[in-house]
């Protein structure tokens, strides 16, 4: 009875948040819709014609030669280059076309192409006229390999585990790319739709891979309630050290989306800490109480102490390598940054007092400090929860 209790509980979690967003599902894909029709900077569009048309589409560079003519004089590019390519898809498949391509001298835009390269290219139809530009490689194809890759061997070597895991990791890019982002476009909050989405990904993610038992439940309130803690401590010590969320160059350029949507920055900032956070947290979670039940498993008789106290010796080795994991993460995505600090001899108080710094520094700590909390969290839970739905003397089978 208890269990269809918890079942019953379990399952209204995950329908409330996904019941309210279902109900805006409209506004979203509206939201969605728009961002994707308009993918062109809004300065740009307004320079364009009505009736311009623009295709992009795969393509195989056959031919490579310096440019002549008044395209290869200008001197705003370090060189220009004359360009033969056949088209791979779309209606002018098999087709052969040619275009100027362009190199400023900067790596950081520039596109080195040669003969049997494969790349994107951007046909643009203004008034009649079409301009062929090279906008980017075919990279796709070799990420769909990978992707294969993992997705067999997770088959091969978790069999029922992987195929779990599989699922799980589907519906965790669903709710991201088709409800949390298109949700944030459309001028919903940042903070509610973050934790609706955890709260579903969790419990989901938990229940499919650990089972209807004490150990997956005790694993979802370690890992939710470290998550929030991570996110409550960066959105509240943010707000009194004044991170503005606009650390990144990215934030600022959503300011000026054709969308015009009034961003809760600070909010964003909270949702980027709670996602980043949510997969190590759900790790360790799991790892403690999947730890414990094995050694419930072994000694039915364990008193609740003991087993709360090898839980958290379990979590305390986990705990060192975990946190090194977020730091290690944050630090390794900053490189650059500490690099240019450590050339031009910035001084420290002024490094750690700079936003993107600050922003980064609360990000990797608030995430630890979750994550160390999700420890106690899930061990107290599970040690509880086998009184409750595992009686000492009926061992679980």
């Amino acid at each position: 009875m208890k269990k269809k209790l918890i079942l019953i509980l379990t399952l209204a979690v995950m329908l409330i948040p996904f019941l309210a967003i279902e109900a805006h599902a409209g506004d979203l894909d509206e939201g969605f819709d728009d961002m994707m029709d308009n993918p062109m900077d809004p300065g740009m569009m307004e320079d364009l014609p009505e009736d311009y048309e623009e295709e992009v589409e795969r393509a195989r560079v056959i031919e490579v030669e310096e440019a002549t003519g008044p395209a290869g004089e200008e001197e705003f590019y370090a060189e220009s280059l004359a360009v033969r390519l056949e088209i791979l898809s779309g209606e002018d498949r098999g087709e052969e076309i040619d275009a100027v391509h362009t190199l400023t001298g900067n790596p950081a835009y520039d596109m080195h192409i040669e003969p049997g390269d494969r790349v994107l290219i951007s046909t643009l139809e203004i008034s009649g006229e079409t301009e062929v530009f090279i906008i980017e490689y075919e990279r796709d194809r070799l990420i769909y390999i990978v992707l294969g890759v993992f997705v067999v061997l997770l088959l091969l070597l978790g069999g029922l585990k992987g195929l779990k895991t599989i699922l799980t990791l589907g519906l965790t890019l669903l709710l991201l790319l088709g409800v949390l982002i298109p949700g944030l476009l459309a001028g919903y909050s940042p903070i509610l739709l973050t934790i609706g989405i955890s709260i579903i990904v969790t419990v989901f993610t938990l229940l499919v891979v650990g089972g209807l038992n004490s150990k997956s439940y005790s694993a979802i309130i370690g890992v939710l309630g470290g998550v929030f803690i991570a996110g409550l401590i960066a959105y509240v010590v943010g707000g009194m050290i004044n991170l503005t969320g606009l650390s990144g160059p990215e934030a600022s350029m959503l300011m000026y989306i054709p969308q015009e949507v009034d961003f809760d920055f600070s909010g964003l900032l909270f949702a980027g800490i709670i996602m980043g956070a949510l997969g190590a947290v759900m790790d360790v979670g799991m790892s403690i109480a999947s730890a414990m039940e094995e050694i419930r498993q072994v000694d039915p008789s364990i008193s609740t102490k003991k087993l709360i106290l090898a839980g958290m010796n379990v979590g305390k080795d986990i705990m060192g390598t975990m946190a090194n994991t977020l730091i290690l993460a944050y630090v390794g995505s900053m490189i650059p940054i500490l690099l240019l600090f450590a050339a031009y001899q910035e001084p420290y108080v002024s490094i750690i007092n700079m936003d993107i710094i600050a922003t980064e520094v609360i990000r990797a700590l608030s995430g630890s400090i979750g994550l160390i909390l999700s420890i106690p969290l899930t061990a107290v839970s599970s040690g509880l929860l086998r009184d409750k739905l595992n009686p000492q003397n009926t061992p679980e089978i």
